[in-house]
């Protein structure tokens, strides 16, 4: 199997993508194609004594900049690390393609040189969230701002497939993210995805509210890329919050720093269970291929979890199938919007 890695867009430059890289190679067995500048790569890869046959280069002249317009990346930079990684997966040189760049750069390039998968309409990120004995996952958290509930009721397919054939989660529960569990709360988007929702087949238990996140009430929520962008970003910052608390509160005496010492276990436990490196990358559902989106501050870690996480999508034919699934529900979905 090999993974393309587009080795030059994270925030912190090639040296995490390509240990990364390395340990995915020894641990899981597969080859990264690293994309990016040759010579950088190369001068990297001997810094870091890195002669991993399983590693190879592809050069790709230039890079797409966190703050840069995504619409930028079709126009002018088609030579892109993004960009040719994409073309690997497309030409069948790799099997998927992962990155820590720019989310929308990440979009453009997949929407222009995979497309989507056939009756999909939209594609969506989902992200994994720690809950009391598990995971869920949430979509979408970014990839569209605006949603019609055609466009939910697809995610929610997509998510419970996702959940089931690669997280192993039988019969996954599914609810749309809403401001209270009666039918009347919501939005029109929600309300009207709550109709279809009902309707395909799924285990959909209905609205789900934010403090039902972390419950494990459900596995898979489903909402818009605007507010599930906003609940991401809120998660990640509460948590590294709450890390800052119990650091400055635990050494604030020397009883506490005792308490620390003795909780220490629990504490390492608490600390991986909220580490987002474990959980790797975001797979981006309804492309034409397997798209992973690393963090930008992704470190080696992050970096093989998130080639993990792209081994394990392609290995349980997680395309194939949501075209299975969409096909057969397409009609269910897209009823309404032709009314």
């Amino acid at each position: 199997m090999k993974i393309a890695l587009d080795a030059m867009g994270g925030d912190h430059g090639p040296a995490p993508c390509i240990e990364g890289a390395l340990q995915a190679a020894q641990e899981l067995n597969v080859d990264v194609i690293l994309v990016g500048d040759e010579k950088v790569l190369s001068d990297e890869c001997y810094r870091l004594g890195c002669t991993d046959g399983r590693l190879s280069i592809k050069h790709a002249p230039q890079v797409v900049e966190m703050h840069e317009s995504p619409a930028a990346v079709a126009r002018k930079k088609r030579d892109s690390s993004i960009w040719i990684a994409t073309e690997l997966v497309k030409s069948g040189e790799a099997e998927a393609v992962v990155s820590p760049g720019n989310t929308g750069a990440s979009m453009v390039a997949s929407f222009f040189v995979l497309g989507l998968i056939k009756g999909v309409e939209r594609p969506a990120i989902a992200t994994s969230l720690p809950t009391l004995t598990g995971e869920a996952i949430m979509l979408d958290v970014g990839a569209n701002v605006d949603c019609s509930a055609q466009h939910l009721a697809q995610f929610a397919i997509m998510g419970s497939l996702y959940c089931s054939e690669v997280r192993g989660t039988k019969n996954p529960r599914v609810g749309i993210l809403s401001n209270g569990c009666e039918e009347r709360q919501g939005t029109d988007l929600t309300r009207e995805a709550h109709k279809l929702c009902r309707g395909l087949g799924l285990n959909y238990i209905g609205y789900v509210e934010g403090h039902d996140l972390f419950n494990d009430k459900v596995e898979v929520v489903v909402t818009d890329g605007f507010l599930g962008n906003i609940v991401l970003k809120t998660c990640e910052s509460m948590g590294r919050a709450v890390g800052g608390f119990l650091k400055r509160e635990l050494n604030a005496t020397p009883i506490r720093r005792l308490g620390k010492v003795l909780a220490g276990n629990a504490l390492l436990a608490l600390k991986t269970k909220l580490d987002p490196d474990i959980y790797g990358g975001a797979p981006l559902l309804g492309l034409n291929g397997t798209v992973i989106k690393a963090h930008g501050s992704a470190n080696a870690r992050a970096i093989k979890n998130a080639i993990r996480v792209a081994t394990e999508t392609i290995q349980h034919h997680l395309n194939e199938s949501i075209v299975k699934e969409i096909s057969k529900t397409n009609e269910l979905v897209t009823a309404p919007a032709n009314t």
